[in-house]
């Protein structure tokens, strides 16, 4: 059972109203408006971090029961770090609460988890934590599970060209799939879909170089309150869209040639 709930196939009681091929493959999350989930209900913005863990579980259930093979969070930007000192330690030791709690279920059912960013500045605690959540699982394949934590898009790219550097490749020799290799997501599709909850219009600084093409999702629900139904109409949503990669319209081009 995924987090105790029994296993299901991607008919369930609110099923896809899309055909297979039209699901993505790869769908990326900002988890945005846990702080003022809290603040609404007069709690404390920690409260709502809490209530946006536990929703996450339902989220993951959700990826499996319909069909999404990869899954990026947003969990902490390179930013984050800016927030008053109590709120960050509390991110933290929600971080190492959840890899306590969640980790032999989510590899027991086949969950492979991957962390994007850097690890050097985490406490060697969560650092070790990760690691080990990472060995464990890196033989599954039922859903691929990418943890953007300590994670800054820019910082990625600046990281790449580090490393494409100090590598002795030369210019000329620097294309877009060499760039894709030196990336922490090296491996892994860019995101088809990305979802950002709280009705914020901004990128953040996520997934700048992979979310080139990726169709896009607002909701104005905070995350902790980002359900199953929310999740669906986002990717029946992304399946009537027409992908054309800076091309013409697939529509407009029969148009043209009839």
């Amino acid at each position: 059972m995924l987090f105790g709930i029994e296993k299901v196939h991607l008919m369930t009681d609110t099923p896809l109203n899309i055909p297979l091929e039209k699901i993505p493959q790869h769908v990326a999350m900002i988890m945005d408006g846990n702080g003022r989930w809290a603040l609404q209900r007069g709690l404390p913005r920690l409260a709502g971090h809490k209530a946006g863990t536990e929703n996450l579980r339902r989220v993951i259930r959700a990826t499996v029961e319909f069909g999404v093979k990869y899954l990026t969070i947003y969990a902490f930007s390179t930013e984050n770090w800016g927030r008053p000192a109590e709120e960050v330690n509390g991110l933290m030791l929600i971080l190492q609460n959840v890899i306590d709690r969640e980790l032999d279920e989510l590899h027991k059912e086949g969950v492979q988890l991957r962390h994007i960013g850097r690890l050097e500045r985490l406490d060697p605690a969560i650092q070790n934590k990760v690691l080990h959540a990472i060995d464990l699982t890196k033989n599954n394949d039922r859903l691929i599970l990418n943890v953007a934590f300590n994670y800054g898009g820019r910082d990625e790219i600046v990281n790449a060209i580090q490393n494409i550097i100090k590598d002795g490749i030369s210019a000329e020799d620097v294309t877009d799939e060499l760039v894709n290799r030196y990336l922490f997501t090296a491996g892994v599709p860019d995101p088809d879909l990305i979802i950002r909850t709280s009705g914020e219009l901004r990128v953040s600084n996520f997934l700048i170089w992979q979310a080139a093409y990726s169709e896009w999702y607002i909701t104005p629900t905070f995350w902790p309150d980002f359900d199953k139904e929310e999740y669906r109409r986002a990717l029946e949503t992304y399946a009537h869209r027409d992908r054309r990669y800076g091309k013409v319209s697939s529509g407009a081009l029969q148009e043209s040639n009839a």
